[in-house]
């Protein structure tokens, strides 16, 4: 019966060992089903296999490997992490919103591009002085109100 174990890594550097575990196990057929690097798991990756003995090979010698959880983990406690969540870009260039992360926290902005493919906006802030665009993730923002009348939309959108 297989079971999941969890690796910890140095932060940041999740992706990396998830990447080494997976090319040391199809390279030495070690035994690992599967292995998944959450993003809201800092310092750790899960791997599925049907002994501890088999993880602790696939991790024996990987950079950024801290070791490995003895305890095996249930199902129950990663399962979220496994649901994928739609994320749907209702925000349109024009749109006048609010940065709710980063450095411009709390600052309203106007959409002036939205890249549906990386997920980014690019805004410019209301109340600077200076239009600087900005950057940033489609996360990071809130929509507060979108004007009725639309600009004509370009190609680069």
């Amino acid at each position: 019966m297989t079971e999941l174990f969890a690796v910890r890594t140095t932060a940041g550097r999740e992706e990396m060992v998830l990447d080494r575990v997976v090319a040391r196990a199809k390279r030495l057929t070690i035994g690992v089903k599967s292995v998944i690097a959450p993003k809201q798991l800092k310092g750790y990756v899960v791997i599925e296999a049907d002994e501890l003995s088999q993880v602790e090979d696939a991790v024996k010698g990987i950079q950024y490997a801290r070791g490995v959880v003895r305890a095996p983990i249930s199902f129950e406690e990663v399962k979220h992490f496994l649901t994928a969540t739609p994320t749907v870009i209702n925000i349109e260039k024009g749109d006048l919103i609010e940065l709710v992360s980063g450095p411009f926290k709390g600052e309203k902005a106007k959409v002036t591009r939205v890249d549906k493919i990386k997920q980014d906006v690019t805004v410019e802030l209301v109340q600077a002085a200076v239009p600087i665009p900005v950057t940033i993730k489609v996360e990071s923002v809130r929509l507060m109100e979108r004007p009725e009348v639309r600009e004509e939309p370009t190609y680069d959108d």
